[in-house]
């Protein structure tokens, strides 16, 4: 069997459309996913200083934090500290606004739960995600594309899949597949990615794997939000704490830019190269 050493980038990038094929016409073969309404009974719902919520709500204060920090690390002065050429780091602080814009989002949505609010939490969410998608096929495979005609494609994609999912709700026949899609096919693709494409200048997988860990962490406390909550004493329930993992996963993305100085492989200006 070839290794990614032996294949020339064409066969690495085929590899990746196949994958893509494959999982969209999966995806198409699936029944419709609507939003469940059940989603939006949090188990926390406490009021203090008139907010509703509160927990929930103002528990997005970590999201606004990471994404200031983000910005005036990758947009600020000492941004020369860590990108080798100004255009690598358009990606990253549109990622950095998109997780401060979660903030917004997010406490918009839990001041009063319901699936016309939870579009404008999972709006700047998507743009996040496909940011950070953008930023490690900027890194990996292509720099110009990724952080040029791809970043727009692919945000234009993840905000499309929100609003054909808000379409279909209003038509009584919600349909949550493509964002569903949007944020969990990284899951699948990133490590057939590193290992095509072991090259980084940015972009270390052990602070990917911290990323997701994190981030799985978030989901699995949101999925038990009233078991953490009772465990907790009724302190804090586990959505409120999932912001804050969720968060922290977004920090990730900023200590793995910060230590930057560190690594010392290849930039790729073009497709990328094999390590032989």
């Amino acid at each position: 069997m070839q290794t990614n050493i032996e294949l020339s980038i064409r066969q690495r990038v085929a590899i990746l459309i196949g994958l893509l094929a494959v999982s969209l016409a999966g995806l198409l073969f699936m029944e419709p996913i609507p939003q469940d309404l059940d989603y939006h009974l949090f188990v926390d719902t406490r009021w203090l200083f008139g907010i509703p919520n509160f927990n929930d709500v103002m528990s997005n204060a970590g999201f606004a934090l990471v994404g200031a920090l983000g910005v005036v690390a990758v947009a600020g002065v000492n941004r020369h500290a860590i990108f080798v050429d100004p255009a690598d780091a358009r990606p990253y602080w549109i990622f950095f606004v998109g997780v401060a814009l979660v903030s917004f989002g997010s406490a918009y949505y839990h001041w009063e739960p319901s699936n016309e609010r939870l579009l404008w939490d999972r709006l700047p969410m998507s743009v996040a995600f496909m940011a950070f998608s953008s930023a490690i096929v900027a890194d990996r495979i292509h720099a110009r594309a990724g952080s040029t005609w791809l970043l727009l494609v692919l945000i234009s994609l993840g905000l499309l899949s929100l609003l054909y999912w808000n379409y279909t709700e209003q038509l009584g026949r919600g349909d949550l597949r493509f964002y569903a899609f949007v944020q969990f096919y990284p899951v699948i693709a990133l490590p057939v990615v590193f290992w095509l494409f072991p090259e980084y200048q940015y972009v270390a997988g052990r602070y990917v794997a911290w990323i997701f860990a994190w981030y799985g962490l978030s989901k699995v406390l949101e999925h038990f939000d009233a078991q953490v909550f009772e465990i907790l004493g009724y302190t804090i329930s586990g959505h409120s704490l999932k912001h804050l993992a969720a968060a922290v996963s977004a920090f990730v993305v900023l200590r793995m830019l910060s230590s930057r100085s560190s690594h010392t492989f290849k930039k790729n200006d073009g497709p990328a190269h094999s390590d032989g």
